[in-house]
């Protein structure tokens, strides 16, 4: 595993202004010519946004609310959700819409589940109906155990496998101890099948000292993921005091939280026993000072030819969008102005332009040549 240590010198720093709502304006992007969009506005903390086949799209408000925009611009709101526990950074969270929804009408989501007087990660698939207007037979998938209370580090990001097998990640929930824990859900990459059964090659399927659902272990607060074209699985990640991550995970493996990090806890003391461990990942990179990072796309389309392979990741402390890329993996550039305030949500849009929710602003941008 290869580690690059990020400071505050970058090789590029894009501080133009984005486009205001209305006309798109021409932007500079490290001599790529692009012209940035405002394609729906005025939500409250939009959290994720997911493309439908017919040019529409749904987001996702963390107040327990989600919306249909259509082609046209009208949008509507969707009935149906389950009872949603609005707390802190919990609420309702991603929405994905699977490669088959034009047959299967399904939607996956994630959300904060009430478990008494706390709440937990879950994970819910609906039919959209027809009208856009509706979700149906709404099925629960999975929640964490319960045994977490607090506002804090939910995760919650989900991203479907070239198999078709579902990753859902979730935080520590403010327990540190919790993500080296095999026998609890927290601050894992949880792998499932479509119909919530567990897959019989996830790692630590019979065995008695570990949850059949967990994927990889040993993370913080994973609000990034995306698949890359060979099909890996990539996370973006919180740290505390520095040691923001981004990580390949692999099938199994443990990647260190809380016992190894490149950060501090906030009250400046050391985390852990060091950087590494044997037996435990490094991360590909990190970020020191954190950014917060939040939101994740490894860009595979073909409007930027230059830009294939190369990851974008939303800040949601220092207000830009960072493409990653090289060997060792850096940060490139920061594409950043008053339209990045809180960069929640990344996304690869069908026709290969780049999305991002800017929560402060409560938009939806279109980045396209």
């Amino acid at each position: 595993m290869r580690k690059a240590l990020l400071t505050t010198a970058l090789t590029v720093t894009i501080c133009t202004m984005l486009a205001t709502t209305g006309p798109s304006q021409a932007l500079d992007a490290s001599g790529q010519a692009v012209e940035v969009t405002s394609m729906a506005d005025g939500f409250e903390t939009p959290w994720s946004v997911g493309f439908l086949p017919d040019g529409s799209f749904l987001v996702t408000e963390r107040e327990g609310r989600l919306w249909h925009v259509g082609a046209n611009g009208q949008r509507n709101q969707v009935s149906g959700l389950p009872e949603i526990r609005v707390a802190g950074q919990g609420g309702l969270l991603d929405v994905l819409v699977p490669r088959d929804f034009a047959q299967s009408r399904e939607i996956l989501f994630s959300y904060a589940r009430p478990q008494g007087r706390s709440e937990g990660t879950a994970m819910a698939i609906a039919r959209l109906s027809e009208d856009r207007r509706r979700l149906e037979d709404m099925r629960l998938l999975f929640e964490m155990k319960p045994g977490s209370s607090g506002g804090r580090h939910f995760g919650g990001r989900l991203v479907e496998a070239a198999d078709g097998t579902i990753f859902l990640t979730t935080g520590d929930r403010g327990d540190d101890d919790s993500a080296q824990d095999l026998l609890r859900h927290n601050g894992k990459v949880i792998r499932l099948n479509r119909d919530g059964s567990v897959p019989a090659d996830n790692p630590f399927v019979g065995r008695d000292d570990a949850l059949p659902e967990i994927w990889s272990w040993g993370h913080r607060n994973p609000q990034g993921a995306a698949l890359d074209a060979e099909g890996r699985l990539w996370l973006a990640e919180h740290g505390a005091r520095g040691g923001d991550e981004v990580n390949l995970v692999q099938r199994g493996a443990n990647y260190g939280w809380p016992v190894i990090s490149y950060g501090r806890h906030y009250s400046g003391h050391p985390i852990g026993e060091g950087t590494a461990k044997p037996g435990m990942e490094q991360p590909q990179m990190y970020w020191d000072p954190s950014m917060a990072p939040s939101g994740m796309a490894v860009y595979t389309g073909d409007l930027w030819p230059d830009w294939r392979g190369q990851m974008f990741v939303g800040s949601l402390k220092f207000d830009y969008v960072a493409r990653i890329g090289g060997t060792p993996l850096r940060e490139a550039e920061q594409i950043k102005g008053r339209e990045t305030d809180r960069v929640r949500d990344i996304r690869q849009a069908p026709d290969g332009s780049i999305w991002f929710i800017s929560e402060g602003r409560g938009t939806i941008y279109r980045i396209a040549p």
